[in-house]
């Protein structure tokens, strides 16, 4: 999500909480905190939340994206085996010397 969408998605929800306390309290919480409808600030605050409701609109109809399935793709394209205690061990020197030997008639492995 882009910085301006993030931005109009900030101003949407506080246009939303400020009409849901406008529904429920009859308390309009921008013009009590800037002088009134009138006033230059309050104007601007409200110009700007329904700009920013513009903006979101193809926010609405963007297709969603799964951040998990996302990160398991990720997983499986480019596996990291380590665990949250360390870091796997790595076996393919010990397997090189055992097939090695194995070879040679030395080992002898019991199954």
């Amino acid at each position: 999500m882009s910085v301006l969408n993030r931005i109009a998605l900030f101003l949407v929800i506080i246009g939303a909480i400020n009409w849901g306390l406008i529904g429920f309290f009859g308390f309009d919480f921008v013009t009590a905190m800037f002088g009134g409808q009138t006033a230059f600030f309050s104007r601007t605050l409200f110009g700007l939340v329904g700009l920013s409701g513009l903006v979101c609109i193809p926010l609405l109809f963007a297709p969603l994206e799964d951040e998990e399935y996302e990160t398991d793709r990720e997983f499986r394209r480019n596996p990291d085996l380590s665990t949250e205690f360390g870091e796997e061990a790595d076996f393919t020197k010990v397997n090189k010397d055992r097939d090695r030997d194995k070879g040679k008639g030395k080992g002898k492995d019991k199954d």
